[in-house]
């Protein structure tokens, strides 16, 4: 993977940063780094603002602009509208609902195989963080107290979610039937609602 891939994909991954983090990530030099970072602004993929800090010079954190974050393209996005579309005009949205309630079935199914060994919260949230990372989230666990934040910094069906918006809900509907109703958990971050990422925070209810 070339360097501006790899600055890229940490950008797209873990958000705003700075060309110094980059430089140590990668074992490049500062000045390097922001030449990258420069010629990628030209390409209009990266954008920058600038944090005050308490002494000295502001700190310079670099963005992917929405040019950057279309360089991770949907999984056969344009494929699926046609496809939904297609499904929409032959049997009306009682037809499309039934397409994505099915695959809600389906990939509940999928994971609930994969959890079956599986009994804390921790495990399982293990367990769907991999499955949804093989599946092109770039997804990532984090605790906080006694809670859970499941990270999605990518959503390669998003350009479908825009156009049927069901799916997310659906997506949603599979994450709490996994869980059970003794878990709550709540998106409070989503891409399609203009955000970077999709966040979910999970935590047992009793």
């Amino acid at each position: 993977m070339k360097t501006i891939d790899k600055i890229l994909y940490h950008i797209k991954r873990e958000g705003p940063v700075t060309a110094k983090v980059l430089s140590q990530e990668f074992s490049l030099t500062t000045m390097g780094v922001r030449q990258h970072l420069q010629g990628l602004e030209d390409e209009g993929l990266v954008d920058f603002h600038d944090v005050k800090v308490k002494v000295g010079r502001p700190t310079r954190h670099w963005s992917l602009t929405p040019q950057g974050h279309s360089r991770f393209t949907d999984r056969h996005g344009d494929l699926i509208i046609q496809m939904l579309d297609s499904v929409e005009d032959i049997f009306g949205s009682v037809g499309l609902n039934q397409i994505i309630e099915r695959r809600e079935n389906q990939t509940f199914e999928q994971y609930q195989y994969a959890m079956a060994n599986s009994s804390t919260l921790k495990e399982k949230l293990e367990i769907l963080t991999t499955l949804r990372e093989h599946e092109g989230y770039m997804a990532e666990l984090q605790q906080d107290g006694d809670a859970f934040i499941l990270l999605e910094n990518h959503c390669p069906i998003c350009h479908a979610a825009k156009r049927c918006p069901s799916l997310c809900k659906s997506e949603l509907s599979v994450f709490r039937r996994l869980l059970g109703n003794n878990c709550s958990i709540e998106r409070h971050e989503h891409i399609i609602a203009g955000e970077r990422r999709c966040a979910y925070r999970i935590h047992n209810s009793e």
